[in-house]
């Protein structure tokens, strides 16, 4: 008889271990639960960490709502009909009040479900509003255009857009040599302009140069007055009769030459 006691015992502890583990569920961190009851979503979402539920009646699905990144290369057209293929990164999460919708509008897959298209369909609609030149000159307009777009397809499927980088536009080999091109054309275009500029300043310095000397050469010349030479020519005497010893010369040059009287007594 104590032995049937025992094995009873022993029968209602397992029940009650195999109820209580039936009975709960722990949520991971990082995740949200979303309750299903024979099969139907219920309202309620379930934060991380331990719940309890109706054993087979009712179980978990867990839904990650950290942020998640996904890479992706797609090729379109540009405005001038160029062939770009864009590698952008987009990172976006979950929205965690809205898991159960999620769950039951879209399923577990949602990745390839909405968020790839939804990528695909936003860089082809926006590359194809610019041309080649001006996806790259214009490459942050670009970005934010595509994160508008690609945030309003997200979040109708209760997703949220964190962040988007474009990493990189790739041109076709016939693109890139004629951009190369244009690039030398557009340099050597410029060298040659820095040329010219630089002649055409060193052409106005010589014609201000000259047109100072000549200035010069008029005040110069508007200077020299018949006082002015006479008054030099009295400069010249005077210190022509400073250095004169006082002895006349014997003859000098002329039709009438002087006489010596020095001899003369």
């Amino acid at each position: 008889m104590h032995y049937g006691k025992y094995i009873v015992s022993g029968v209602i502890l397992v029940l009650v271990i195999v109820l209580f583990i039936f009975s709960s569920t722990k949520v991971e961190s990082g995740h949200r639960g979303v309750l299903l009851q024979l099969g139907a979503v219920k309202p309620t979402i379930l934060t991380e960490g331990f719940h309890f539920k109706i054993p087979f009646i009712q179980n978990v699905e867990q839904i990650e709502v950290r942020v998640q990144k996904e890479e992706s290369s797609q090729s379109a057209a540009s405005k001038d009909l160029q062939m770009v293929t864009t590698k952008v990164a987009v990172n976006y999460s979950v929205d965690p009040g809205a898991v159960n919708k999620l769950f039951q509008e879209i399923g577990l897959d949602y990745r390839t479900r909405i968020v790839e298209p939804a990528i695909a369909e936003s860089l082809k609609a926006i590359t194809a509003q610019y041309t080649a030149e001006e996806l790259i000159s214009k490459r942050p307009e670009v970005s934010a255009k595509v994160k508008e777009m690609l945030d309003k397809k997200l979040i109708k499927y209760y997703m949220l857009l964190e962040d988007i980088n474009i990493k990189e536009f790739a041109f076709s080999e016939e693109f890139n040599k004629a951009i190369e091109l244009k690039q030398t054309a557009e340099q050597n275009a410029l060298k040659a302009q820095r040329d010219l500029d630089r002649i055409k300043i060193e052409a106005e310095q010589q014609v201000t140069q000259a047109q100072a000397e000549a200035e010069s050469l008029k005040l110069k010349k508007e200077e020299v007055t018949p006082e002015l030479i006479q008054l030099k020519q009295i400069e010249v005497q005077e210190k022509a009769l400073e250095k004169w010893d006082g002895r006349l010369p014997s003859v000098t040059g002329g039709a009438t030459p002087f006489i010596d009287l020095s001899g003369v007594k």
